[in-house]
This record gives C-alpha cells, sequence and structure tokens, in this order.
C-alpha cells in the first residue's frame, strides 16, 4: 500500500504528456495579447484568411486593447504580433439597440476631403476568451459571440435589435493624406440582395508595407430576416431585424455568417460557412487539436499553456489564400511539373521572412511539411508572377524588405531537409534574381544597394541598412551557395560561397569597445571607416553622431529602415553571421575570448531578447564546446521574460516568431536556419509559479520635467518622416536662463544663445525625461537674426542662407537658398518662434499651435 501511495504522490508530481484528445485547451489567446506581444485574441483557423474579432477606438494593430478600451465593432480581417503601421481591420459591424445613438469619426476619402462616417461606441463589461472563440458583453445588454472557418465569421448575437454594417471601417483610419504606414480608403459598395443577405466590397491601400489597393468582398447572412435598412453612401447600412424588439426576450438570439473573399462576392457568398456557430466551434477546435498534437510535449501545466499557445501563435500566418489569389495568378500559365495537376498555392502576409526565417519556417518544415511545401511554392508563384519572391508580402502586395532577401534562407532550409514537392530549379532561378538584379523599388522586393554589394564587396554608409544588409546578404548568398552545390552547379557554388564572406569586408578587427574587439561597423564608398556619420540630406548643413556599437543612429524619428543597422546594433549584428561562426569565434580571438565576448554582450545588457537578430546569440557558446552554457543563458533569458500572463511575450510576435523560438527553447533544440542543423539543450523547465512583474522604478533621467507656467502652453505638431508626433510645449524666462519644456524634456538655452545664435538645437524630444544645456535655439531662432532679417531680408542659420519670401502681419515667411527648406517666423511674440517648418531636409517639420 505505501508503494502504490508513492507510485501516486510520484505521477502527481511529475510533469504530464498533454492530452493530445483536447489540446485546444491549453491554448489562450491571452498571452501575448497586452503589451508588446500584440497578439490577435479572436478565433482563426490554422492559417485562416478569415480573423474575426473586435476593433477599439484606438486601433492597435491586432484590433483588440483590454477594457475599458471602448469597442467599434467587430472586422473580420486581422494579422497577429505585428509591429509598424495597421494592416486590415475590414467590413466592421456592430451589433446595435433601436436606443443607440451614434457619434461620427472622420474618414478621409480619394479625394482628400473628410467625412464624418458614424460609429456605434460601446463599452465592455465582461469578456471571454478561448481558443476559437470570443465573447463579450457591452453596458446596453447586447452580448456578441465570435468563431470562424477558414474563410467565415460566425457571429451569435443576444439582444440585439439590429447591426450597423461599416464597410469603409479600417484599422488605422487617419484624416493625413498619404501618411507612410496608414491605410487609406478607395473606394466601397454594399447592396441588400434580399431580406437575409447584405453584400458589398470595401478597397484600401498602404498600411505597413505600403502596398497598392486590395479589396474585400463580403456576403453577409441572417437567420433572421432585416425588417428595415438605411445604406449611407455606398459606406455603410443600418439593418434592424424583422422580429425587433427581440432584445426584450430572454432568449433573443440571432446568428450572422460573414463570408469573405479577395475575389468578388459571388465568392464570398460561395464562402459561406454551412454549419451552425457550435458545430463549426467543434470542428475549428478538433482541427486545432490535431495540428498542435503533432509536437507532443511534456510539462507543467503552467508550461503546456505557454508552449501550446506558442505553437498556437506559430500557426496563424502567413494565411492560406490559394484560390482567393489576385486575378493575373488564375489566368492559366506554363507551370512545373510539379504543379501540373493540381492548382498552384498561394499564401499571403508573409509578414515578414526577417521575422520568420530563424525559428517559425524551421518549425513547419518540422512538424508540417505539406504546409511548409505549400508555402514555399507559394513563395515561387509570386516569383513567377511579380518577379521576386516577397521578403514580406501583405494585401496581395510584395513589400517591405526588411534586412535582406531572405527567400533564399527558406528555400535552402527546404533544401537542406530534402523537402519534396518543391522546383529547386525554379527556386534557385529566383534565389539568383535576388542575388543579381537589382530591383526597380527596393523597399519592395530584391535587394536594395546590392550594385555596390557586388562591385565593393559590402554596402557602403549612406544607403538605408548598409550595416544588416551586408550582414544578411552575406548569409543569402551562402544559401545560394549550399542549393547551387546540391544541384550540381559548382560554378555558382564558388562564386556565392566567395561572396558569402563579404560580411568581414564591415569587420573592423581594431576596435575595442567595453572589453570586446572587433566590430562589424560603417564604411564609406572609399574603404574609410566612419568614427562619426552624418544624419539629413541637407546640401550645406550636415549635423554628425559619434557612431559606437550601441549606437542606434535614428534621432527624431529618422526612419530606423534607413539606419546602418535594421532593428539591431552593431553589438548584436557583430555576433550574428550563423554561416560562419567558426571564423566569427577566429576574428575574435579563439575560444577563450569569444566566451569572455558572450559574457560581456550579456552582462552588459546588449542582448534583445525582443528582437529576431540575437535569435541565436544565446547558442553560440555550442561553437565553442559549451552548451551548458547556452543552456544557463536561454533558461534565464524564458525565465526572465516569458510567461503565460497577457503580457508574456518580450516583444512583437511577428507572425509567429518570438513564440516559435519559445517552442525550440521549451523542446530543447535549436535550428540554425537554411543548414537544416540543430543545437541541443535540455529543455527549459519553467516554474509554475506566476512571474512577477517587473517594477518601474524611473531614473531621474526618466522622470518628465513638469511644464513650467508664466506662459500659454504650445503644442508641438511634428513631422518626422511621414510620422507624426504632437508634443505639448511650455517655457518661462528665468535668471539667466530661457528654459523649455517639450514632451518631459528639458531645454536650458543661455540668454546669450537666445539673443545671438545662429544655429539650432536638433536635441530630440523623442525620449521623455532628458535634461539638454543647448548651445543653439530650439524651435525658434535668436533676436539677432530677427532683427538681420527685418532689416536686411536675409539671415544665415545653421550654415544655410534664408531669404524672405513674404512678409504680413505677425509672420515672414523665408526659403533657404540651396535646401529650399522654409519656414514661418513669428515677429510679434516674444520669442521668435519658428511656427512653421517645412520641406525640412534634416525630416524634421512642425507646426506650432
Amino acid at each position: 500500500m505505501r508503494t502504490l501511495l508513492l507510485l501516486i504522490l510520484f505521477l502527481t508530481q511529475m510533469p504530464v504528456w498533454a492530452d493530445h484528445r483536447d489540446l485546444a485547451g491549453w491554448v489562450d489567446p491571452r498571452i501575448g495579447s497586452v503589451g508588446l506581444g500584440r497578439t490577435f485574441v479572436g478565433p482563426s483557423m490554422p492559417f485562416g484568411m478569415v480573423k474575426p474579432g473586435p476593433d477599439c477606438l484606438s486601433m492597435p494593430n491586432a484590433g483588440w486593447a483590454p477594457m475599458p478600451e471602448p469597442v467599434k465593432g467587430f472586422s473580420q480581417t486581422h494579422v497577429s504580433g505585428t509591429g509598424g503601421g495597421q494592416k486590415y481591420g475590414n467590413v466592421l459591424i456592430q451589433p446595435i439597440r433601436l436606443t443607440d445613438t451614434p457619434t461620427h469619426t472622420p474618414l478621409l476619402m480619394p479625394n482628400n476631403r473628410v467625412w464624418n462616417q458614424p460609429v456605434y461606441v460601446q463599452r465592455r463589461t465582461a469578456e471571454d476568451f478561448s481558443l476559437g472563440y470570443y465573447r463579450c458583453s457591452f453596458s446596453n445588454g447586447i452580448t456578441t459571440e465570435i468563431t470562424t472557418s477558414e474563410r467565415c465569421a460566425l457571429y451569435r448575437l443576444r439582444h440585439a435589435d439590429g447591426l450597423f454594417v461599416d464597410v469603409a471601417s479600417f484599422l488605422g483610419m487617419d484624416s493625413i493624406p498619404n501618411k507612410r504606414e496608414a491605410q487609406q480608403f478607395v473606394g466601397s459598395s454594399i447592396h441588400l440582395v434580399n431580406a437575409h443577405e447584405l453584400r458589398g466590397h470595401t478597397t484600401v491601400r498602404g498600411g505597413w508595407n505600403n502596398g497598392g489597393p486590395y479589396t474585400v468582398y463580403f456576403c453577409l447572412r441572417s437567420e433572421v430576416p432585416f425588417a428595415a435598412t438605411e445604406v449611407h453612401d455606398s459606406l455603410s447600412a443600418k439593418l434592424l431585424f424583422r422580429t425587433h424588439p427581440i432584445s426584450m426576450a430572454p432568449d433573443s438570439v440571432v446568428l450572422v455568417k460573414v463570408g469573405v473573399s479577395y475575389v468578388s462576392e459571388l465568392q464570398a457568398q460561395r464562402n459561406v460557412c454551412g454549419n451552425d456557430f457550435d458545430t463549426q466551434l467543434d470542428t475549428l477546435r478538433a482541427t486545432w487539436s490535431a495540428l498542435l498534437g503533432r509536437v507532443p510535449y511534456l510539462g507543467t501545466p503552467k508550461e503546456r499553456r505557454m508552449f501550446y499557445t506558442a505553437l498556437y501563435h506559430t500557426l496563424l500566418m502567413p494565411i492560406d489564400k490559394t484560390g482567393e489569389e489576385p486575378a493575373a495568378y488564375r489566368r492559366p500559365m506554363a507551370s512545373t511539373a510539379l504543379w501540373a495537376d493540381r492548382q498552384l498555392p498561394y499564401y499571403d502576409d508573409y509578414y515578414a521572412l526577417w521575422d520568420t526565417y530563424r525559428t517559425s519556417f524551421p518549425l513547419l518544415m518540422e512538424y508540417y511539411p505539406e504546409r511548409a511545401t505549400d508555402m514555399v511554392n507559394a513563395l515561387l508563384n509570386i516569383y513567377l508572377h511579380e518577379g521576386y519572391m516577397p521578403d514580406a508580402r501583405s494585401g496581395d502586395c510584395n513589400g517591405r524588405t526588411q534586412g535582406g532577401s531572405h527567400g533564399e534562407v527558406v528555400m535552402a532550409e527546404a533544401f537542406a531537409r530534402g523537402l519534396k514537392g518543391v522546383d529547386y530549379e525554379l527556386a534557385l532561378q529566383a534565389m539568383l534574381k535576388d542575388a543579381e538584379v537589382p530591383p526597380a523599388d527596393h523597399e519592395k522586393e530584391g535587394r536594395g544597394g546590392l550594385e555596390e554589394y557586388n562591385r565593393l564587396g559590402y554596402i557602403p554608409y549612406g544607403i538605408p541598412r548598409a550595416g544588416t544588409r551586408t550582414v544578411e546578404y552575406s548569409y543569402d548568398d551562402w544559401c545560394i551557395a549550399q542549393v547551387a552545390c546540391g544541384l550540381g552547379r559548382d560554378d555558382l557554388y564558388r562564386k556565392y560561397l566567395q561572396r558569402s564572406r563579404n560580411w568581414r569586408n564591415l569587420w573592423r578587427a581594431d576596435y575595442e569597445w567595453q572589453g570586446m574587439r572587433g566590430f562589424i561597423m560603417p564604411r564609406d564608398a572609399n574603404g574609410q571607416w566612419l568614427d562619426s556619420v552624418v544624419w539629413g540630406q541637407s546640401a550645406v548643413y550636415h549635423p554628425t553622431i559619434a557612431y559606437r556599437p550601441d549606437t542606434k543612429v535614428a534621432p527624431w524619428y529618422i526612419p530606423w529602415w534607413n539606419t546602418f543597422f535594421y532593428e539591431a546594433l552593431s553589438a548584436e549584428y557583430s555576433l550574428s553571421v550563423p554561416h560562419d561562426v567558426p571564423g566569427l569565434v577566429e576574428l575574435c580571438g579563439g575560444d577563450s575570448a569569444f566566451r569572455r565576448r558572450l559574457d560581456i554582450f550579456f552582462e552588459q545588457g546588449h542582448y534583445n531578447v525582443a528582437n529576431e537578430p540575437s535569435f541565436l546569440t544565446p547558442y553560440l557558446y555550442h561553437y565553442i564546446g559549451r552548451p551548458d552554457l547556452s543552456a544557463q543563458r536561454v533558461s534565464q533569458i524564458v525565465r526572465d521574460n516569458y510567461s503565460d500572463a497577457p503580457d508574456g511575450l518580450p516583444g512583437n510576435d511577428d507572425g509567429g516568431a518570438m513564440s516559435s523560438w519559445l517552442v525550440w527553447a521549451l523542446l530543447g533544440r535549436y535550428p540554425v536556419a537554411g543548414q537544416a542543423t540543430w543545437l541541443h539543450i535540455p529543455p527549459v523547465r519553467i516554474p509554475e509559479e506566476a512571474k512577477a512583474a517587473p517594477t518601474a522604478h524611473l531614473s531621474p533621467s526618466q522622470k518628465a520635467y513638469p511644464m513650467p507656467g508664466g506662459n500659454p502652453m504650445l503644442t508641438a505638431r511634428f513631422v518626422l518622416n511621414r510620422q507624426y508626433r504632437n508634443w505639448p510645449l511650455a517655457w518661462t524666462l528665468e535668471t539667466d536662463t530661457l528654459r523649455m519644456v517639450c514632451h518631459g524634456n528639458e531645454y536650458r538655452i543661455p540668454l546669450s544663445v537666445v539673443e545671438g545664435a545662429d544655429a539650432f538645437c536638433w536635441d530630440s524630444p523623442q525620449w521623455t525625461g532628458r535634461s539638454y544645456a543647448c548651445r543653439g535655439t530650439f524651435l525658434f531662432i535668436s533676436r539677432a537674426a530677427l532683427r538681420q532679417l527685418l532689416r536686411r531680408h536675409r539671415f544665415v542659420y545653421d550654415g544655410l542662407t534664408w531669404r524672405e519670401v513674404e512678409r504680413r502681419k505677425g509672420v515672414v515667411h523665408v526659403r533657404a537658398d540651396v535646401d529650399g527648406t522654409e519656414m514661418w517666423i513669428a515677429t510679434d511674440r516674444p520669442l521668435p518662434f519658428v511656427i512653421k517648418m517645412m520641406n525640412n531636409k534634416l525630416g524634421i517639420d512642425w507646426t506650432l499651435e
């Protein structure tokens, strides 16, 4: 008996195998939804085209925000885990009561006029999340439940009198024309087919990838007939159910289905799901359980929640749009023999390969090879029709490239694994196109800086993302070499193997910093190393920034896609050479020196858990024979940064990239992408107790400086390289200093500078809590410069000659001779404020109000 009790105790204390029959129950969609993760909380089928969920007024990238943020409705299309500008959020429906009244939100029309679009804002009193299911209750008594099929959303509404359907709505609505990374309305239509069915479409352009127009067609079908409809200029419709006021009935329920298509309204109608709500929910969960069960995992309840939620996130994107591809893809064409007997696969929302090639695609190829094969072939399908494989793609448009042309790594990984059903000759052709033919639009596809890369062996500073591109093109070229070798193309193998060493051309071997020696650093086209770099595009004024391995080179929101390294620093990228780690170890001084370097890198806080270039770094101890140290680093990273809480992801999930890194850590092996190589560690274990949220302690330099009184407060409306920021501005004169506070940053400007300066202070207010001792003026010119302007109709500032264009009461309009930058300078205020700056070649424009 004692033996039996001990056995029972042992079994209850040890981790248990997840029950493969109901793995859906271990998925918690809330994990990663709060904070940086930005994961989608609504229902979705694996790689499902339709992802219905709530859209909140603040319009986060995945639509949902925590309570008490108001909800404007439920749209049918979303992405998961993305940064940058919003995408999708199309065809919004909102259940309403007869007593509800709309407010209005501005909608920028194609003619740049602003239309006041009705919006029925509601506040949630409760909500519930589980895999494939979302429910919330509104303060007006309506409850909405949602599930989905691959191409149809299903809604079960309780106590609703009708629906408001907004086909013009989308995430990121803004009244500024052509705002970078913002979606823009193009057109829409909506019409009632019969008492049960409403159809229409919406066309939107832009968003994160700055893509062209995409059109979402829909067919909305209600089990309860509509009694009355109001259609507003093909933008929206208000529908009342015939049996109203059904909201008074205790069991009043309406089932609404929204079929979606990217082809036509009729196809949207065909996509309407035939199942009822509960049957479809059961079907969805059975589908997910079968897929999740392919990756058996041993763990505690907390570990299983984290593991299977992370695996779930990895299987949300890209989305399967086979049969929903653009019209050009549906025309007959000469396809390869592999596709002769079936439709070419088509996937969208590769968001982006730069994020997912490292950990997501190896996971798909390992456990879901049939899906991975279709995704690889879809990349080749896009190449056949667009001319390039995408590095990123959304809304049926390539863009934006980030660090390289990473279709090469995906193809090399598939080839190294022997993934069947792929035409590798065609794959090599597509890879060579990236490597040899400069694109017309390097932000959309292909390799930017390719001519310089192939001619110099590196990309010189001044070309966007020069450091990142040089390092990652080197790896892309190594991947080309491997495929070429396997296909018997020895000439190509030798050529691209040699090019794969190009990263060494930016290796500055004598550079020492924080006890580390040797870094990938900026170099100009003449081969000179740069200790400082110029920012801005002025032909006359050339401000510089000292360049160190921790320099971001992005003042004033200068686009990070134009910096030397993309979303990372030299300290990180100098360790990101996955195809030549032994060579990196040698350049760093051998095994002992490399271990010291890794230790310093982590101990000094240079490891960035929130970004993909550092994914491999904690495993680099393997290459010096110390996998035990890799295991220690990875375990610490997981325990410190991941949890099963809503903020349980340390960075943007990026379509499952951050989550798939966690999956590999919990499994105890890491894939070196493009090589079908594994680095093994003991599976990471996570304490069952919840992660304690770190306490935020602001140092004095991080606290916002209080706004001074005594003068009217202004608003500085900045346009920073097409990114918009509105920051408060206040100022006061002290004994011998002008004190200004903008966005919680303090600018202390001596009165001698206020009186006689001939240059601006360009210290940025983007980070709150900084104090600047200024040698130039901030948002105004000196009084001496104003006197010179009023007397001579010109003045010199920042080395530029500014000439008067027009003078009117209280303001002088001036223009720079060379750059063409314009300013409107106040002449009737205590300070000669620049009330408007336009066409500034530093990328910094503003208006003071």
